[in-house]
């Protein structure tokens, strides 16, 4: 991981104690899919533009990470990619890359694909890794492009996913991809669960060939961390909730990032987040930064959106302003 720490030094001057802060770019996952039916660009679903970009940038973000829909990208299973879609990930790619950034790739699927799990009868995990082994030979060529293997599965058998990141991991490096890749957990990836789940058994066993990997989870800080409802449970819930996870990962020698987190806007909740962050910085060996959720053009008055409104910063970005380092 020394390369990450020194290429985050030099997009900063002088390394900061978080190597990597920034937000989830959301858009290009909303609206439902079917076969047949991936809905309308425009108007069931957008990607974020060149200005959000270069807003979070001057803000003193260098981390995006990039939702989106692999069924819109690769409709059908082992197929081509999408043209116009894969046109559409490569644009915002390149804005993030121009503005010196790491794009971090998310398809948003929950482990699954038109709604059947990855590794079930419908979707056998070699499809999942042939996403994987274009989506390798696509963005290969910069070291600032991440490969987020998956947006939280759940609800399937851990040792499931487990075959079906290492499939995944065996597919980028065989493609030649250098890149580091964010291996999430089951159970929704979170980190508040993943020692007393059977996460810390299984995903102890990820095996990346070119041993370039880090854990990818999410923590909230609601009362079942699930990110949906409007109140924290403490002051000091986050440090709470990722101190054995933490521990775990210091105990493998492993890294990790935090895909995605966020508060409401009150004095509980920017304590609470304030809380959790000093924890990642604290424990930068481990950490290595996070992804606030959320921003993107669609939010509207969604509780923990970035996203400027009226052309101010929402609250939230006040909380976040000692752990960035504007440029």
């Amino acid at each position: 991981m020394i390369g990450l720490v020194a290429l985050a030094a030099a997009a900063w001057g002088s390394a900061p104690s978080l190597a990597y802060a920034g937000v989830n770019l959301a858009g290009a996952e909303f609206g439902e899919v079917a076969p047949g039916r991936l809905g309308v660009f425009g108007k069931d679903y957008t990607y974020p533009t060149a200005e959000e970009v270069r807003y979070f940038r001057r803000k003193g973000m260098n981390a995006f990470r990039i939702p989106f829909r692999w069924e819109r990208l690769q409709p059908q299973p082992g197929a081509a990619l999408d043209p116009a879609e894969a046109s559409r990930l490569r644009a915002v790619v390149r804005e993030v890359l121009a503005a010196g950034a790491v794009a971090i790739l998310d398809p948003h699927n929950y482990a699954r694909y038109y709604g059947k799990t990855i590794g079930g009868p419908d979707v056998p995990i070699s499809a999942f890794a042939d996403l994987w082994a274009r989506l390798a030979k696509e963005f290969a060529r910069s070291g600032r492009v991440w490969f987020g293997l998956m947006n939280e599965p759940h609800d399937m058998p851990t040792e499931t996913w487990l075959r079906a990141a290492n499939a995944a991991l065996t597919a980028i490096r065989s493609a030649g991809a250098k890149n580091l890749v964010l291996v999430p957990g089951n159970h929704w990836s979170g980190a508040h669960s993943w020692t007393t789940s059977d996460n810390a058994r299984w995903m102890a066993q990820v095996r990346d060939p070119g041993r370039h990997f880090a854990y990818e989870v999410h923590q909230y800080l609601d009362r079942d961390s699930s990110g949906t409802h409007a109140e924290v449970v403490s002051p000091t819930i986050g440090s709470e909730r990722l101190a054995a996870f933490t521990a775990w990962c210091r105990g493998r020698g492993a890294k990790a990032f935090l895909g995605e987190t966020a508060a409401p806007a009150t004095a509980e909740g920017r304590a609470a987040i304030r809380n959790l962050l000093l924890h990642l910085q604290q424990n930068s060996d481990v950490w290595l930064g996070f992804a606030w959720w959320a921003a993107g053009p669609w939010w509207g008055d969604y509780m923990f959106s970035l996203e400027p409104k009226d052309g101010k910063d929402r609250p939230q970005m006040e909380y976040l302003r000692e752990f960035l380092r504007p440029g």
